[in-house]
């Protein structure tokens, strides 16, 4: 099993930054894509970014690309969220995600495993 704590969510002004962060434990080892989704109030669950746990490939949702950067840290089993512009559209739970089987697409939530607890973002106007 892998564990998956999400931090680093606030309440913050349109056009600030934010860096989340997840911390894996457990069977890391099997985790082959992480990903970050997110919850906007009354609405879907939806993907964010996803990269390889143990490669390079990254991947983002239109909305977002140019303002956020997913990243990770292997040897800290931790990864990275960096949410630069924010606007009020990004108020959402985040949820770090993992996969321990290579997905059909990354973009649907039921080709992942195991789940944070969701960590808030509020981004004011």
């Amino acid at each position: 099993q892998v564990q998956l704590v999400e931090s680093g969510g606030g309440l913050v002004q349109a056009g600030a930054s934010l860096r989340l962060s997840c911390e894996a434990s457990g069977r890391t080892d099997s985790a082959i894509v992480m990903g970050w989704f997110r919850q906007p109030p009354g609405k879907e669950r939806e993907i964010v970014a996803a990269l390889m746990w143990n490669g390079q490939d990254t991947w983002y949702t239109d909305s977002v690309k140019g303002r956020f950067t997913i990243s990770k840290n292997n040897a800290r089993n931790t990864l990275y969220l960096q949410m630069n512009t924010l606007n009020p559209e990004d108020t959402a739970v985040y949820y770090c995600a993992a996969a321990t089987t290579t997905p059909r697409n990354v973009r649907f939530s039921d080709n992942y495993d195991y789940w944070g607890q969701g960590t808030h973002v509020t981004v004011s106007s």
